[in-house]
């Protein structure tokens, strides 16, 4: 699976995207560096709380908007996460999913 750093990183660089700015825009804007900014959107570097700060009151999204990265995480990874955890799952967590599932397939 992805790491957070990566999947944070792609998480920005789609919202800088959607919302029109380029990375020198945005890196000035937060006064970072480009290779800084460059470096987080490629999941080489985690930035600091008060650059993620700097960020998301930039793009006008809340904070938390910046890890809302599940849409980024493959299906097959989903399914792997899933199959790797099956096991651990309590019964409550069984069911839960059961009735999910059985309403929409079954």
């Amino acid at each position: 699976m992805n790491s957070n750093k990566k999947l944070l990183g792609k998480r920005i660089k789609e919202i800088r995207k959607q919302k029109g700015f380029t990375q020198e825009t945005l890196s000035e804007r937060v006064n970072i560096d480009i290779t800084t900014l460059s470096g987080i959107e490629s999941g080489r570097h985690f930035p600091s709380l008060v650059t993620l700060e700097k960020i998301a009151n930039i793009l006008h999204v809340p904070l938390v908007a910046l890890f809302d990265f599940n849409h980024l995480v493959s299906i097959q990874e989903m399914k792997t996460v899933i199959y790797n955890n099956i096991n651990i799952l309590t019964d409550d967590d069984i069911k839960l999913i059961y009735n999910i599932i059985s309403k929409k397939y079954l």
